[in-house]
């Protein structure tokens, strides 16, 4: 016997009972039993079908209301019927009583006012398998699903997801306006079998057409359209399309963008979008705090202000105060400004310029500088983004036998690439940066280039990815000038959160000597590997065990005299639905930069 399996007449009955009962009144009274029974289910089908039930989840949220547990016993016929068409069977039986009454025989205006037992039996019947998978006609490069082919088990997602794919594929070609034409399936339960066949209607090729823009109050529309980069005249591409929203969305001034594309095309071949808007609040400020054992207290904040003068202008002005109650006693401070101005000069870039004045210790010497920067910045793609600025740094260092300007014009250059899947809290994917920064020297300082890269590499394992494997590989060296010529803001040191956990804050670097006396400074090289295992425990609560080792060289591309060190722990992670809270605890391993116990707080995962 063949049948068309009629899913949306009965998705629709279940809906109304539920909607109708809804209206119906009722004393509340508690169920007192629920029965689900599928004796021909395996332990994986018996999982779905109770995950679909709103029986099972009435029950499970202790719902008392005598009309809610009926219209849900209505409402489950349509609910289960689809958990076994999502999983191939298609010949099942569902009997849900509710105390001996067949639910489905029970008028919405006679719906009990009491209910003490509801049980509910579902015999799947058997699994069925696709005699025939099509799908006509195709688009250049479109990937079906692959539990949609012959001989595969008949689920009903699956031809959900071959049809979509099959609209993707012409959409992906710029047919913007394909759907399903048709559809043909045909059940033959003599031989458990079903056959399936979509087709499909691409309709014209088109192309991008007007864009009209809704909600921008503050923002000036020259500087929005060059920002959006919407494009007019191309061939329709989803992915175009989006990368406009996107592009709105990274710029912050918008709570909300959403693009939509008209119902119609337009005679010409070319398809019309409206841009609705609606923008943040002009500012928004924060404030931070981390602690070290090492370092002591560390406070932040930030004040920005978006959209400065109607172009999309971001103006962040940040400060910190930091080392505070550290066992030097003094207190270092970082302040700085930067202004960010997306869409310029072209789409996907941003120009922007940075001062920033800062004031520190390092071992027994103090600096104070200066740094301004003007640069750009570019969106190469979603993952992949470069940045270029020209530089002036002015600083000085206070030595036990004296004090040294440095001032340096530099070209700083880097290029990152993100696929982390979660900045916070990534459980896959990898990140990279690398940057070269040549530079001039003024006065004490030399020139040369400095070249670093950080790799992180993520991978989860287990269901969810409870379980997190995280790698980091750090690495730099300065080429150019001597040891002393190199300013001090160039050089490089080991210790701390950055580095190596479980040793001091920048505790092993290299000794300076020169004619007026010693100091310790950083190096020239440096080399940096951490690993941290990551473990879910529960929702909330997570545990990490980590190891980190370090090197600085006083020469440059880890020549002259080098030492290594490193630290391991454990650590805590609280997940505030946001990103995790951090509690880690590091000892020394090997080295004699550190004794003794480090603790680290703060917000994200370490690396």
């Amino acid at each position: 016997m063949r049948t068309r399996p009629r899913w949306r007449s009965l998705a629709r009955a279940g809906v109304a009972a539920a909607v109708l009962s809804a209206a119906i009144g009722g004393d509340v009274d508690a169920l007192d039993r629920l029965v689900f029974e599928a004796p021909a289910a395996d332990e994986v089908l018996l999982k779905v079908l109770r995950g679909a039930s709103l029986t099972v989840q009435a029950e499970a949220d202790k719902e008392t209301s005598a009309q809610s547990l009926y219209a849900a016993a209505r409402a489950d016929y349509a609910k289960l019927l689809g958990a076994l068409y999502a999983e191939g069977y298609y010949g099942g039986t569902i009997s849900i009583r509710i105390d001996g009454t067949e639910a489905a025989g029970i008028a919405a205006l006679d719906a009990p006012r009491k209910i003490g037992t509801i049980r509910i039996r579902v015999n799947p019947g058997p699994q069925f398998r696709f005699s025939k998978a099509r799908m006509k006609p195709y688009a250049p490069g479109t990937r079906l699903p692959p539990d949609y082919g012959d001989t595969k088990v008949a689920k009903s997602t699956a031809i959900v997801a071959a049809a979509t794919a099959g609209v993707e594929g012409w959409r992906d070609n710029g047919y913007a306006k394909a759907a399903v034409a048709d559809q043909s399936i045909v059940a033959d339960h003599t031989t458990s079998t079903l056959s399936s066949q979509i087709i499909l209607a691409p309709g014209p090729r088109l192309r991008f057409g007007a864009l009209t823009i809704t909600g921008a109050e503050r923002m000036r529309a020259k500087p929005l359209r060059k920002i959006a980069g919407f494009p007019t005249g191309e061939v329709f591409d989803p992915a175009k399309a989006e990368k406009v929203a996107q592009r709105l969305r990274q710029t912050g001034v918008f709570r909300s963008v959403a693009l939509t594309e008209a119902e119609t095309a337009n005679p010409d071949g070319t398809l019309d979008y409206t841009l609705a808007l609606s923008e943040e609040k002009l500012h928004r400020f924060g404030f931070g705090g981390e602690v070290a054992s090492d370092q002591g207290l560390t406070v932040s904040g930030y004040w920005l202000h978006r959209n400065l003068f109607g172009g999309g202008e971001r103006l962040k002005v940040d400060g910190e105060i930091n080392q505070i109650g550290n066992r030097s006693g003094v207190i270092g401070y970082s302040l700085g400004a930067r202004i960010e101005r997306p869409g310029t000069p072209v789409t996907d870039a941003s120009a922007f310029a940075e001062v920033r004045a800062e004031r520190g210790e390092l071992f027994n010497y103090r600096f104070d500088s200066l740094d301004a920067t003007v640069g750009l910045s570019r969106m190469l793609s979603d993952t992949l983004s470069a940045e270029a600025g020209l530089s002036y740094s002015l600083l000085r260092a206070d030595y036990p036998f004296g004090a040294y300007n440095y001032q340096t014009l530099s070209l700083p250059i880097s290029l990152t690439w993100d696929r982390r899947d979660n900045l916070l809290d990534p459980r896959g994917g990898f990140y990279l940066k690398a940057g070269v920064t040549p530079f001039y020297g003024i006065a004490t300082a030399g020139s040369g280039g400095q070249f670093k890269a950080d790799a992180r590499i993520y991978r989860g394992f287990g269901r969810d990815d409870r379980l997190v494997l995280a790698g980091r590989f750090q690495i730099g060296t300065v080429v150019g000038p001597t040891l002393f010529e190199t300013p001090p803001d160039l050089v490089f040191f080991s210790g701390g959160g950055g580095t190596v956990r479980g040793q001091p804050y920048q505790s092993l670097g290299v000794r300076l000597s020169t004619s007026a006396g010693n100091a310790i400074s950083g190096g020239q090289s440096f080399i940096g590997v951490s690993g941290e295992l990551r473990a879910d425990v529960t929702d909330t609560i997570g545990a990490v065990a980590f190891y980190d080792a370090g090197f600085i060289s006083a020469g440059e591309l880890m020549s002259g005299n080098g030492k290594w060190h490193s630290g391991a722990g454990v650590g805590l992670r609280y997940d505030t639905g946001v990103g995790p809270i951090r509690f880690d605890i590091g000892l020394p391993v090997s080295g004699k930069t550190g004794s003794g116990p480090q603790f680290y707080i703060g917000i994200g995962q370490a690396f």
